[in-house]
């Protein structure tokens, strides 16, 4: 989660769901690996049609058209006025903090490139831990002010949300420097089938609305191209 379960509760079983449903398809669930750089089987006999959440542009499987960006945020308590207004990790108020990330994420990249590293507490996701185990975890730490800030993808808006303590959660796409940290999501899909193709990406362009709300019901950060937060109905909140 909030991703997916085995009791169809994530947001991207909703959106398989209404994919399906538009298309007039049978849903069935193939799960493979989180690893970094499993590329499920989407080639030949009882292969996947389309794989979920997948990263535009690996060159590895076909893409459609993004239906969000997602991006790694910072979270924050909410009463510690120190770190209001950060909105980067170049910010000179983080240089006294301890930060919490992820293990060879771009954060941590950027962490270091500004000298931030040595105070930085990182999580290793090759620990056999699950991403939402250690995303509870590092939310925890926040709460119990053992860290000051974690950065994490955009599953961090989903545990912020379920936290007892208000917390901010801030977008990072205000980076100069360093490697991206806000990216387009796609479905990924069998190569070759050009019209499938197509109407898939009709599927998410005409429900665009409805798939935003989807991801907002899971607090995930909506991004426009830009970088700039989404609503359904595709407007900026006030004060974006």
């Amino acid at each position: 989660m909030p991703f997916s379960n085995d009791k169809e509760e994530g947001f991207e079983n909703k959106l398989a769901e209404l994919i399906a449903e538009r298309l007039d398809r049978e849903l069935v669930y193939t799960w493979f690996p989180e690893d970094t750089g499993y590329v499920p089987n989407t080639i030949g006999e009882n292969a996947c049609a389309m794989v979920m959440g997948y990263a535009q542009g690996t060159g590895l499987i076909e893409d459609t058209n993004p239906y969000y960006y997602a991006s790694y945020v910072l979270i924050t308590r909410a009463d510690d006025t120190a770190l209001n207004g950060v909105i980067s990790l170049s910010d000179p108020r983080l240089k006294s903090k301890r930060v919490g990330l992820v293990a060879r994420t771009p954060p941590a990249s950027i962490l270091a490139m500004n000298g931030l590293i040595a105070n930085a507490k990182p999580f290793d996701a090759r620990s056999g831990e699950s991403q939402s185990t250690i995303a509870q975890d590092m939310i925890a730490e926040i709460i119990s002010g053992e860290l000051d800030a974690v950065s994490m993808g955009p599953i961090g808006g989903y545990y912020a949300a379920l936290a007892d303590v208000p917390l901010n959660v801030v977008p990072l796409v205000k980076e100069r420097a360093g490697p991206a940290t806000f990216y387009p999501i796609t479905l990924g899909i069998r190569p070759n089938e050009p019209q499938f193709k197509h109407q898939v990406n009709k599927v998410l362009a005409d429900n665009a609305d409805e798939i935003i709300a989807i991801l907002e019901d899971y607090h995930v950060p909506v991004l426009d191209r830009e970088g700039q937060l989404l609503t359904a109905g595709g407007a900026a909140p006030a004060g974006q």
